[in-house]
């Protein structure tokens, strides 16, 4: 595959997971980030990426004897971890200069390609205290501190491209609307060489023909937006202000509506969230791409031994996954337990709580808030009873952070833990706290089945279920998100309750039912034969959604479609 030039793709997102020490992430955005940069260096592809530093990170989590999250900074030591890069750079913020440096993380791909990734730090003796705090916190203070942080990643970001010799950049891909604000940078950059005043039809124009973006979520959270009399007193005046048709949206700065309007290429990460984001902003052409994950980083290391042995090559081709279908149920079987030996070691070093390897263990890990569900298994505790009555013992094992601002989110996880109590000895519940990348792993490819009981149409993707498929775990899911591409029921795993493609939440009690229906009609009773259904089924996890639902597929069509 050919590509234009050198480094033709800037790829900004405000948060990526490149490795578990560095915790420049929260969740799902920073995972997929990780693992789009993984693949992209895996198939060569000319892209340096760009976010902060966040000093403190996240935050760690903790829980409690009461089942109480709570939060301590998650500091780190960037100096082992990144190199710092000589240039400088700054942005006015409220008037005054903030200046900038970068650290440099290299992702090296299974060729040996590098992905440079330039992480922004304002921590520098020459700015302020609170300028010097800017890149702290990763989704931390007010919507103040945030735009500040925007500011800092989008222009700040392109400034520093420049300042690295970034010059022919083809592409700007804006990863969620917290980069938009580069689109300001690039309209700048644009008077500055025609040596103009005024902005033009043809700068826009040209401008828009150089960035695409992602949309990742139709909650309205995550679609920032700032008053006007905030954003004119941090970014000063601008004439931009001006052209309704860009920036303002209602008297506000909405960062997705600017990301679209100045975006050759919009995409929602799936195919319902593409058709949900078309509902949503109708006046936009959205596209879809659906998310996947980087194969090499997920595979537990007892199914990347067999994979090595029965499918050479598939690291550098994900496709060859296809090739699954030929392995031994019996050795698919196998590896899963070393891998369920690894995750309940795991859980007895973290809560000192011994669980049974032989025992049929449900996993579930996502952020913890409210249109997620995760205590939708726990809605009919006396109906969850019968069925280890009726088939025997389960496990539970919980994972997933609250922000620090989602009290509904805080309590659900109380809730979660608080169950434990009413549960009776033959279902066990741990909640396992700071679920991060290698606790995601050993999760992942750890349980027998993988939970997922979101809100519909609220679920954009998800990813977590495609790790488990890589490991042979079956999905138990509702049908929004990538689940309704990836479900072929009885076969890659099983669906809650029914796609009546309509864009609107579906009924609570109905879904907890369909759930403890398709547990106690099919997934228990196939688990529980002498026969090996169950591992057929975790046999064409692999090879039909393994081997599909994966960031090297996703890259070469963000590559035909968005890039190039």
């Amino acid at each position: 595959m050919m590509f234009p030039n050198k480094n033709s793709v800037a790829y900004f997102s405000m948060e990526i997971a490149l490795a578990p020490e560095i915790p420049t992430y929260s969740g799902g955005l920073g995972m997929l980030s990780g693992d789009t940069i993984r693949s992209a260096a895996d198939l060569k592809i000319p892209m340096v990426a760009v976010s902060l530093l966040h000093r403190k990170g996240y935050f760690t989590q903790g829980i409690d004897s009461e089942g109480r999250q709570f939060e301590q900074p998650a500091a780190w030591e960037v100096e082992s971890k990144l190199v710092e890069l000589p240039q400088r750079v700054n942005v006015l913020i409220e008037n005054r200069t903030v200046h900038l440096r970068a650290w440099k993380y290299e992702v090296i791909g299974c060729f040996g390609f590098r992905v440079p990734v330039i992480l922004l730090d304002s921590h520098l003796p020459e700015n302020s205290e609170w300028d010097r705090s800017l890149t702290d916190h990763l989704y931390g203070g007010d919507q103040h501190y945030r735009l500040c942080q925007e500011v800092i990643l989008g222009i700040g970001g392109v400034k520093m491209l420049r300042a690295l010799g970034y010059s022919n950049l083809q592409t700007f891909h804006m990863n969620e609307g917290h980069a938009s604000l580069l689109t300001l940078e690039l309209l700048d950059e644009r008077l500055r060489q025609s040596g103009q005043s005024i902005l033009t039809d043809a700068d826009v124009e040209t401008v828009h023909d150089q960035c695409v973006f992602t949309t990742h979520t139709p909650v309205p959270a995550g679609h920032d937006q700032f008053p006007m009399d905030l954003v004119s007193r941090v970014l000063g005046d601008r004439d931009v202000y001006g052209m309704k048709n860009i920036f303002c949206c209602e008297g506000k700065l909405n960062m997705t509506f600017l990301a679209m309007n100045l975006s050759r290429y919009i995409n929602g990460v799936a195919k319902r969230h593409g058709e949900v984001s078309q509902h949503m902003f109708a006046k936009y052409k959205i596209d879809s791409i659906t998310n996947g994950v980087h194969a090499a980083t997920w595979v537990s290391p007892a199914f990347q031994d067999l994979f090595d042995r029965r499918i050479p090559g598939w690291r550098e081709d994900n496709f060859n996954l296809r090739y699954a279908s030929g392995i031994p149920t019996d050795e698919i079987s196998q590896a899963h337990q070393v891998a369920k030996q690894q995750l309940l070691d795991e859980v007895e070093r973290l809560t000192n709580e011994t669980l049974d390897p032989n025992v049929f263990t449900i996993g579930f890990a996502r952020r913890a808030t409210a249109y997620k569900r995760p205590d939708l298994l726990l809605d009919d505790i006396d109906r969850l009873q019968k069925l280890t009555d009726q088939f025997g013992p389960m496990q539970i094992v919980y994972g997933g952070k609250a922000h620090p601002h989602d009290d509904q989110g805080k309590e659900i996880i109380h809730h979660v833990y608080q169950s434990r109590k009413s549960l009776g000895e033959k279902i066990r519940l741990v909640y396992l706290p700071n679920y991060e990348m290698k606790l995601g792993q050993l999760m992942t490819s750890g349980v027998d089945l993988w939970l997922n009981t979101p809100e519909p149409p609220l679920e954009a993707s998800g990813t977590s279920g495609m790790k488990a498929a890589l490991n042979g775990v079956p999905s138990l899911s509702i049908l929004d998100g990538w689940w309704i591409e990836g479900c072929t029921e009885g076969v890659t795993g099983w669906a809650i309750g029914e796609d009546d493609h309509q864009q609107h939440a579906t009924d609570r009690c109905e879904d907890a039912n369909s759930l403890y229906d398709k547990l106690e009609h099919v997934i228990f009773p196939l688990y529980l034969q002498v026969t090996q259904d169950y591992a057929e089924v975790m046999r064409h996890a692999i090879s039909l959604n393994g081997s599909f639902f994966n960031t090297q597929r996703m890259m070469q069509q963000y590559v035909v479609k968005a890039y190039f």
